[in-house]
């Protein structure tokens, strides 16, 4: 793993000094810039890339909480202040860890080693993301069906019910067109009608307003009607 890129926001240059000295002491951490207000740390977070922030909180004009909270893109956060009363805010915000000023070279490493961890497990996931699902998990008939993504040809809706339509029949089960709508993937599925959700590689023709999935010839709705004909054909 390459060093742990570091940024140091602290208005009490003592702070700053403590922290930079810890920070030297451990080849794992790297230290970018140490900053004595947001201001200045917004700059360096815009050209640098920022493993690891310490921020404090209590900071004129803008305090370290209102800062973070500015972020679109956070990094790692540990907070180092002298106010405990800060803490359970600090968490809300996903800190990683919280500092109560003055602290040990001991809290500090195991702060950072906190951070480590966290890092390291978001580059884990990043390397290995979890595989996309195939299928879906259908009650039916007093059992629950793994229907895979690639046998479905269209879903209807049935009132309360859906119908799932696949080469080797139909499942009947609880449901809404709306949540599978958000569940498949949008790259694969398209909403054609209010009561119709096709798979795009099984549709062979359009006629008029109709769509043809081998024998069937289902409606398309005149509100979905241009989103169908712009991305199918």
């Amino acid at each position: 793993m390459n060093p742990i890129r570091c940024l140091v926001v602290d208005d009490e240059e003592l702070a700053r000094t403590l922290l930079q000295t810890y920070i030297g002491r451990l080849p794992s951490l790297e230290l970018v810039a140490s900053c004595a207000n947001p201001v200045e740390a917004i700059s360096i977070l815009q050209q640098e890339q920022v493993d690891l922030l310490f921020l404090d909180i209590q900071m004129p004009e803008l305090t370290g909480i209102e800062f973070l909270r500015t972020l679109s893109s956070k990094p790692v956060v540990i907070f180092t202040t002298a106010y405990a009363e800060y803490a359970l805010e600090g968490y809300a915000l996903d800190v990683t860890d919280y500092l109560l000023k003055p602290f040990s070279f001991e809290r500090f490493l195991q702060a950072v080693n906190k951070a480590i961890a966290l890092l390291r497990a978001k580059n884990n996931n990043a390397e290995n993301p979890a595989p996309v699902k195939d299928y879906l998990l259908v009650k039916a008939d007093h059992k629950v069906h793994r229907v895979k993504l690639d046998d479905i040809l269209y879903i209807q809706s049935m009132r309360e019910y859906v119908a799932f339509y696949t080469p080797s029949g139909r499942l009947l089960s609880l449901n809404s067109l709306k949540n599978l709508e958000e569940a498949l993937p949008s790259d694969r599925f398209i909403r054609i009608h209010k009561s119709y959700i096709v798979a795009i590689s099984k549709i062979d023709s359009l006629e008029g307003n109709l769509i043809h999935i081998g024998k069937e010839k289902l409606p398309i709705g005149a509100n979905y009607r241009d989103a169908v004909v712009s991305r199918v054909f």
